[in-house]
């Protein structure tokens, strides 16, 4: 392996301030709109679609533009991190792996992660890049990131429908992760087990998977 390219929500970042601060918003009971997520999550469908269901007539992006010019938009600190996630990107640097950061996100997002100065070479969004998951572009994109052959490259993430199946689709090396919601909902999948290259509890499993 040369390169490990890392997925942001649920792999890296928790989502809980996220979603917290969405109900916040709309005015709806934070375990209500959790809730939904799940729900609309088991369906196969959108994230947002949570949102919908809170708000029928709610026009995500713009609704996401008056919170931020409110001054209560997105936010993101050390605390949101998953505790193994310095340590793991830290150590693979230090295999001399190039290590990656890319997933579906805002600009927004990209900067906030980038001021928090992580172990890694390049931290980008989908919105940055103007395409996302799972759609084949995006994981071009990841290809030119990783600066390495597809199969020298590992994708690490916790949605199988936007993470293991688009990156092992696009000839790369797939671990997922079994944890947040979907992790968890689809660690025990049959067809996960059999896309993913590992199936993995923590991030520090794959300075291992490196080491070999």
């Amino acid at each position: 392996m040369k390169t490990f390219v890392f997925d942001i929500g649920e792999t890296l970042v928790r989502d809980d301030r996220y979603w917290s601060s969405w109900a916040d918003w709309l005015g709806v009971p934070r375990h209500t709109l959790s809730a939904l997520v799940g729900a609309v999550t088991a369906q196969g469908l959108d994230n947002s679609e949570a949102l919908k269901l809170v708000k029928p007539d709610i026009d995500v992006q713009a609704e996401y533009a008056v919170r931020e010019a409110a001054g209560r938009g997105e936010c993101l600190d050390e605390s949101d991190l998953y505790e193994d996630v310095r340590p793991a990107l830290a150590k693979l640097r230090h295999l001399g792996m190039r290590v990656v950061v890319a997933g579906n996100q805002t600009v927004r997002a990209g900067e906030l992660l980038r001021a928090l100065d992580l172990p890694a070479d390049l931290v980008a969004t989908s919105e940055e890049w103007g395409c996302a998951k799972p759609s084949a572009e995006f994981f071009a994109r990841v290809l030119d990131a990783s600066g390495a052959s597809a199969t020298d490259t590992v994708y690490v993430g916790d949605h199988p429908a936007n993470d293991t199946f688009p990156a092992a689709r696009a000839g790369l090396r797939t671990a997922h992760i079994r944890r947040g919601p979907w992790g968890r909902l689809w660690g025990g999948d049959g067809q996960v087990h059999a896309t993913a290259d590992w199936m993995i509890q923590s991030l520090t499993e794959l300075t291992v998977i490196a080491g070999k």
